[in-house]
């Protein structure tokens, strides 16, 4: 190929290689170019154009991809066209994204001009993904090149998606005292979730007492009830009431009993460092570490979408996860690699008062938030005792008549910030307080409603304490009688989470997915008593201004 300019009356036959815009229509970028367009061109006074001209034996930036394409085989992809000299390859099921770096590297090495791109070895991918694409760079490449090129596609497979399989899956629990059953049910919610992407079902749920000969019983009972060859290949997966610390723990040590084999104690992925992975009668059993309660991607993901695609990982494989091991922090297991705090102090708890609601129940009869109880408007009431009770900073967010209530709080000490997008929902608000600069070194924040008359300094304190004695590392909760209520603290760890709410939502859905602990503490009717219609403020006992 020759590239360069061209006179334009000797340019027929050849690729455009920039746009070229007339007065009567753009000539795009890789036109061929036609003795109308010579005709054009020169009309318009253009004497010299930059393009290429095809030498014997060269492609076309299309024709040299649909070459490279046709010989990638098509195990789990489908693929566009070839446009622009690319043609992109799709998932064309759920599965295991496998990539040959070798082939790959092979591939992108014959020639410049010829390019390969896809996603990392064994990525989790859904049908329709995008997981490749391959890229002429120039708008002609030697037939020459693309025939070796296509020589190590039709080899060997570059990448392919390894289909999931609907594997019968059995699941173990252990239970301690301290494990409520509460997170026991989410347990197998999540796991669940992430078996539908595969068509697995749960086909049982065991809990056991957290002992080695309870496990391996339930392991042995779990192996009986499937046969293969009958009900799909099984699985099972064991959560334990406490973190695998030893070979000789409650979970491998089950396993063995159980006349299996532990193939790995402890994974250098984080968060996911203390799985277990072994096998009863051939069956793969996977203790899962405790971070598997949670959503987020973590080492148990990697284990089992494996077993779920049928490339189960050996302890070669899994000894080599390192490199790429250190994924995001999840809320069960915040900040695992920082020293934790020599001492939590009452400062290192923040809130955010929530004053920005329309308050569209209220109708014409005032706003809520302003109030009178005993003389003091309803939303410096509950400012005022948040400072009595919590030592650290509080942020008050505005919207709604945002002056006036910003005066109702004047001269306290707090951090005002206003919320101009309130309208959309509490998400919103939640969302400006936690951005407050204020609030950037704590360990976590109470969320405050302003609409709440009946919680008291005590009430805050008691909520503040439970905190503390857990380090900070669990949500606490106000409830009625066993009823949630709020005000509700959360942990640090679940601040990128709420970053991402939107709408007129909270943190309920925050709370109940993160995977974190969570404290209930009774307040009685003080936590959930607000005042959303004129009825309910003058029940209260507060008097409406306007």
């Amino acid at each position: 190929m020759k590239f360069g300019p061209i006179p334009t009356v000797e340019a027929e036959g050849s690729i455009l290689a920039h746009s070229q815009p007339l007065s009567s229509g753009k000539l795009s970028k890789g036109h061929l170019l036609q003795a109308g367009d010579i005709a054009r061109l020169t009309a318009e006074g253009i004497s010299t154009v930059i393009a290429c001209r095809l030498e014997p034996g060269d492609l076309t930036e299309d024709e040299a991809a649909e070459r490279l394409s046709a010989a990638i085989q098509p195990k789990g992809l489908s693929r566009s066209p070839a446009s622009t000299g690319r043609v992109n390859f799709y998932a064309s099921e759920n599965g295991l994204f496998l990539a040959d770096r070798a082939v790959v590297d092979r591939f992108n090495a014959v020639d410049p001009a010829i390019t390969l791109a896809c996603l990392s070895d064994r990525r989790d991918v859904r049908a329709g993904d995008l997981v490749a694409t391959t890229k002429i760079i120039p708008l002609a490449v030697s037939g020459a090149s693309v025939e070796a090129a296509a020589a190590i596609l039709e080899q060997a497979y570059a990448f392919e998606v390894a289909p999931y399989r609907a594997l019968r899956v059995h699941l173990i629990a252990t239970q301690l005292p301290s494990l409520k059953p509460s997170v026991m049910e989410k347990t197998a919610r999540v796991l669940e979730a992430r078996l539908m992407p595969s068509g697995s079902r749960l086909v049982s749920e065991r809990r056991v007492s957290h002992r080695a000969e309870a496990v391996a019983e339930a392991l042995r009972a779990a192996r009986k009830e499937t046969q293969p060859e009958r009900d799909g290949p099984p699985l099972i997966v064991v959560f334990g009431a406490s973190a695998v610390a030893d070979q000789e723990d409650v979970i491998p040590s089950a396993i063995r009993l159980a006349g299996g084999d532990v193939t790995q104690v402890g994974l250098p992925v984080d968060p996911g460092n203390l799985l277990v992975l072994g096998h009863v009668d051939g069956v793969p059993v996977i203790g899962a570490p405790g971070c598997a309660r949670s959503p987020k991607e973590n080492g148990f993901d990697w284990v089992l979408n494996r077993i779920l695609a049928g490339h189960p990982p050996d302890r070669a494989e899994m000894t080599g996860w390192g490199v790429g091991g250190l994924l995001m922090e999840i809320p069960s297991r915040p900040l695992p690699r920082e020293a934790k705090r020599a001492s939590l102090s009452e400062r290192d708890l923040g809130a955010v008062l929530l004053a920005a609601g329309r308050a569209s129940r209220m109708g014409d009869a005032g706003h809520k938030l302003l109030a009178e109880f005993e003389g003091v408007p309803l939303v410096r009431r509950i400012a005022e005792r948040a400072l009595d009770a919590l030592p650290g900073p509080l942020v008050a967010v505005t919207g709604h008549r945002a002056a006036e209530v910003s005066e109702a709080l004047a001269h306290l000490p707090l951090t005002l910030v206003d919320n101009p997008d309130f309208a959309t929902g509490m998400a919103s608000s939640l969302k400006a307080g936690l951005s407050a600069p204020e609030l950037a070194e704590v360990a976590g924040v109470m969320v405050l409603l302003a609409d709440m008359p009946g919680l008291q300094a005590d009430d805050l304190q008691r909520l503040n304490i439970a905190f503390l004695e857990a380090e900070g590392r669990a949500i606490v909760r106000a409830v009625a009688n066993g009823k949630r209520g709020n005000p509700v603290i959360l942990p640090r760890a679940t601040f990128a989470d709420l970053m991402l709410l939107e709408g007129d939502v909270g943190a309920r859905q925050v709370i109940e997915t993160c995977g974190l602990p969570i404290i209930d503490v009774e307040l009685g009717a003080a936590a959930y008593v607000d005042v959303d219609t004129p009825e309910a403020v003058q029940a209260a006992g507060g008097i409406l201004r306007d």
